[in-house]
């Protein structure tokens, strides 16, 4: 007899009960519809592309966590993100495009990373970027928290913080100051305040050899809170002779000023001068959204802008804005921390139980029952009607249609409503009623 291979399921993989995976798909679904009515088109690229390809823009740890291998001549990886085969399609079929391109794409990306809770190695992705062709109007960037907004109502949330900055207002700081070769150490460093507190902050900026009163006018900038046009004044006040910050305080007043024409309320978005996401890649808006009774799960749903989608493919400009939601982290942290719970343990709404030996019956009424949009299934095992009932119970189905001789004789059904125990003999229209109100 030969021995059995323990099933076990890698680390850094999310596999999923039923229950669990239908509450996972209704999310995913949720997102996938309020990308559509903005407006977004569907695309689905490649898992597996050329490694020359998909790597054109790697490099430092990215590179370290890429899926490669080869298979005969060919040298493959598994994608690491959707941004990078986004830029690759549309340089790829550039012809065929109008733009500017809007494009939503929810699949799995694969990264090498350390296996630990809450963290994966495949997860769900779920993106929308807008592309423009040569230039992309800043009335995109005021878009996107509208997209946010609605995606996060549709998905249950009502207190959620959208915060944006610019990270043109961060470079030209730092190029005010004259460190900008110290500037992505700094980020980082700021980055962590909530964690390590505004003393530990000064502290390591002042290790990296950085003046008092340099750490003072960073420390002041990044202080800055109010409303928008607190905010925007503020900036201007700091004196700060540089054509870059001036031109993102610009850009971030007209993105902020503009949100609110798309209906997200103003307790939902705010300036946040810390937000530094993207050291070497996002150029302009930039955003982090967190709920707000759950800070410690970190920010929800991030992007920005970004100057040239294709530039390691293409000599022509593509300015694009962006945001990305990790679906299978959020789900994680969500189910983790009870903030949501998997309930249903199945789509069925009905489930048939015939009395009798010959099932044609019981088909014909669950063709019925499909043909108006009721999920159905047939219980076909041969049980006591007692362990029928507690199957469908378990299941947490809500009706069930129990089809005997006297039903088949008079051409009724017999429906039960699993919840309040009521049963009765009605017409199969007068079900079908029942079960879609």
């Amino acid at each position: 007899m030969s021995e059995k291979v323990l099933p076990k399921t890698l680390p850094g993989f999310m596999e999923l009960l039923p229950n669990e995976q239908i509450l996972f798909n209704e999310m995913k679904e949720k997102i996938q519809k309020t990308y559509e009515k903005f407006g977004f088109l569907p695309l689905n690229t490649p898992i597996i592309e050329s490694s020359e390809v998909l790597l054109a823009k790697a490099g430092g740890e990215t590179e370290k966590q890429i899926y490669r291998f080869n298979k005969g001549d060919s040298d493959l990886a598994l994608r690491f993100d959707l941004t990078v085969p986004l830029a690759k399609y549309v340089t790829e079929y550039y012809p065929n495009l109008t733009f500017p391109f809007r494009r939503y794409q929810i699949g799995k990306v694969y990264r090498g990373e350390k296996a630990q809770r809450g963290r994966y190695r495949e997860f769900y992705q779920c993106d929308v970027d807008i592309i423009g062709e040569d230039e992309l109007s800043l009335i995109n960037d005021a878009e996107i928290p509208s997209i946010i907004y609605n995606t996060f109502k549709e998905l249950g949330f009502d207190d959620f913080t959208i915060s944006i900055n610019n990270r043109k207002i961060l470079n030209g700081l730092f190029e005010f100051l004259n460190l900008k070769d110290s500037s992505v150490n700094i980020l980082r460093i700021i980055d962590k305040i909530d964690k390590i507190g505004k003393e530990n902050v000064i502290k390591e900026i002042a290790d990296l050899g950085v003046e008092q009163e340099k750490i003072d006018t960073i420390m002041n900038f990044i202080s800055i809170t109010g409303n928008i046009e607190e905010t925007i004044n503020s900036l201007r006040n700091l004196n700060i002779k540089n054509d870059l910050f001036e031109l993102g305080v610009s850009e971030l007043e007209e993105v902020a000023n503009n949100i609110k024409l798309f209906g997200v309320p103003t307790e939902n978005y705010k300036i946040d001068l810390t937000i530094a996401r993207g050291l070497d890649y996002y150029t302009g808006t930039v955003y982090e959204t967190f709920l707000n009774q759950y800070r410690q799960l970190g920010s929800v749903c991030s992007g920005g802008r970004y100057d040239n989608l294709s530039s390691y493919y293409t000599d022509k400009k593509m300015p694009g804005v962006g945001i990305s939601i990790g679906l299978t982290r959020l789900f994680f942290q969500l189910t983790d921390n009870k903030i949501i719970e998997a309930g249903n343990r199945s789509i069925s709404k009905v489930m048939i139980i015939s009395m009798v030996d010959d099932f044609s019956k019981s088909i014909e009424i669950a063709t019925k029952l499909r043909e108006n949009g009721i999920n159905t299934q047939i219980y076909t095992d041969k049980a006591k009607i007692k362990n029928q009932f507690k199957y469908a119970n378990r299941l947490n189905i809500p009706y069930v249609i129990v089809i005997g001789e006297d039903e088949i004789k008079t051409d009724m059904v017999s429906l039960k409503n699993m919840e309040t125990g009521e049963q009765e003999t009605v017409t199969l229209d007068e079900a079908i009623g029942k079960i879609v109100l």
